[in-house]
């Protein structure tokens, strides 16, 4: 191939898609600032605080279940298209909920909008990028996320402050600025929900799933706008065809043959053992966890903002190097950085009032935990199960891969509270120091690397390493 590609046109293609990574990151991120608030407007008790912060990961499973076959039925677009429509019902109906059971069933339905982007949204950009750019634009994605972080917590803070001012007339404005904030919190995400829906008309379809669908014709329309060359375009075609030609349709039962189900194995292992390194700990309760070492609320959201804001700069750098560097190379530096600085917070929540350690010491071992692992585990993941999978089984792999990631942020999300009163948080976070090892292992071990490979080339190098009967 002649690499004439319109960079330009792949990077709006991606940074489309990317919005539904904004969406992910807030949806999932405004439960931190919304947790005490809602406790006591509903007076829950603690297995009602966890079910409410639960409920929308219960969701997440529910949408990556259906996400990999309503992507490989209905296309990739299509499906983004429904995940923009269930982020939007589920804001307005959050932000109007009149008792817990209404909120909680909103927010499900957000959840199944997470589950759905967390799948569909990295298969489109993996499929529109050429492998020299693959990692930096499906990186995008996770950038997105982080944005969406950050957006959530500053949001947080913002409405936060500006409720203790707030007045309107209306009593329904009055309720969710003023005296009932966390409705606005969990309400401004119809804003971006509704734009991403808008915006998902201006791009085509992703030409490799016209291809697996028969539709060559719109497939080789997109491929000369991202190429702008017709030698590439045939070459892209033909390569794809012939891989769709070697194998049978997507279905389940593909799943199953040894060859696939070891990669499935190893996507679904590094998916789920990345939730118990601590990080959706750390994003879902982290204001509860500075509150607990002495801050205020106000400080507690404020320090939140500050992982945000590292969260998203890390991931830029991460964006910048991991075609060059490569994704294990991020992974082996990322982890083991990781492991020192949950360490370190296990050894302040055990030894820091011994010590005379500040609570300045802790946010900086919170800020260096977010550094390392927005630039590995964090930048890699998605990148890596949208590109390890063939073809014909991308979508459903993905959404094994998918389900294996939710189930252990639910269990995180579950656990966390529990956890920390448990073990304590000295013994939580040496805990999630621990599960950082076999993570590391597995990528060393299993994973290939895979920067600046085309998608089929890691399909053949699967298939060398694996192959079916």
């Amino acid at each position: 191939m002649q690499k004439m590609t319109n960079i330009r046109y792949v990077a709006f293609l991606s940074v489309v898609a990317a919005l539904g990574g904004f969406l992910f990151g807030y949806d999932t991120a405004v439960i931190s600032g919304t947790i005490s608030k809602v406790g006591s407007q509903f007076e829950l008790n603690t297995l009602q605080s966890g079910w409410y912060v639960g409920s929308a990961l219960v969701g997440s499973i529910l949408g990556v279940m259906i996400a990999g076959v309503l992507s490989d039925k209905l296309g990739r677009k299509k499906t983004m298209i429904l995940s923009a429509i269930l982020f939007t019902v589920s804001a307005v109906g959050c932000a109007i909920s009149n008792n817990l059971a209404e909120l909680v069933i909103y927010r499900i339905i957000g959840g199944m909008g997470i589950g759905i982007v967390s799948i569909v949204c990295p298969i489109y950009i993996s499929e529109v990028s050429p492998a020299s750019h693959r990692g930096r634009m499906v990186s995008l994605y996770q950038l997105a996320i982080t944005v969406g972080f950050m957006g959530a917590y500053l949001m947080n803070y913002w409405l936060l402050n500006i409720s203790y001012h707030y007045h309107s007339s209306n009593q329904l404005l009055m309720k969710i600025f003023g005296t009932q904030e966390w409705r606005g919190m969990l309400g401004v995400e119809a804003i971006p929900a509704l734009l991403f829906f808008l915006i998902i008309f201006l791009i085509p379809e992703s030409p490799r799933w016209l291809i697996a669908m028969g539709r060559e014709d719109g497939a080789q329309r997109t491929l000369r706008t991202i190429h702008g060359n017709e030698e590439d375009v045939l070459f892209q075609v033909k390569e794809t065809r012939q891989m769709l030609d070697a194998e049978e349709k997507s279905n389940w039962r593909l799943l199953l043959q040894p060859g696939i189900f070891k990669i499935v194995l190893i996507g679904a292992a590094i998916a789920i053992l990345g939730q118990f390194m601590g990080v959706n700990a750390v994003l879902y309760y982290g204001p509860t966890i500075f509150e607990s070492s002495g801050l205020s609320g106000g400080d507690s959201l404020f320090y939140q903002s500050l992982v945000g804001v590292v969260n998203m700069v890390t991931t830029i750098l991460a964006l910048l190097i991991i075609d060059k560097l490569g994704r294990k190379k991020l992974v082996y530096y990322g982890v083991s950085g990781m492991i020192l600085s949950l360490l370190a917070i296990g050894i302040y929540f055990l030894k820091g009032e011994i010590w005379g350690l500040s609570n300045s010491f802790l946010l900086v071992c919170f800020l260096t935990y977010i550094f390392f692992t927005a630039g590995s585990i964090s930048a890699v993941i998605f990148v890596f199960l949208s590109e390890m999978y063939p073809t014909s089984i991308r979508g459903i792999a993905m959404s094994v891969a998918g389900l294996s990631l939710w189930i252990g942020t639910y269990l995180i999300g579950q656990l966390t509270p529990w956890l920390l009163e448990n073990l304590t948080p000295a013994g939580t976070f040496f805990m999630f120091a621990v599960m950082c090892i076999p993570y590391m292992l597995i990528v060393w071990k299993r994973m290939p690397e895979t920067a600046g490979k085309s998608l089929e080339d890691i399909e053949r190098f699967w298939k060398e390493r694996y192959p079916n009967k």
